[in-house]
């Protein structure tokens, strides 16, 4: 049953929505830290929470899930070999989203999605 399970479908069709918070994920992988609009970094942070979740994990079954939902060789080792086991003993929450005001051209929210 799917009793109070809600998606955030930020207007876009499930695939684009996918590649955008895979991208967004691979940004966060690579650079430590992303900018981008508010709504996109919550979504952003509920997929890059389990994808660090599996990462912490360490074996082959989890790097072939991630592998399959980021498709970027590069980044999938750099989660497996520096930021899962940089999260080993947390139990949760490796993420923040700050605010960072609204952005120049129209006006959305901006936020900040960065590892604690």
């Amino acid at each position: 049953m799917r009793h109070r399970r809600t998606i955030d479908k930020l207007g876009m069709t499930k695939t684009r929505r996918q590649s955008v918070l895979a991208n967004i994920t691979k940004g966060l992988i690579l650079h430590e830290k992303v900018d981008t609009t508010f709504e996109r970094a919550k979504a952003g942070q509920r997929y890059a929470e389990r994808v660090i979740t599996l990462a912490r994990r360490g074996d082959l079954h989890a790097r072939r899930i991630v592998f399959s939902r980021l498709r970027d060789k590069e980044a999938v080792d750099k989660l497996f070999a520096e930021i899962g086991p940089r999260f080993k003993d947390r139990p949760g929450g490796y993420t923040r989203v700050l605010k960072l005001g609204p952005r120049r051209g129209d006006g959305a929210e901006k936020g900040r999605l960065m590892f604690v």
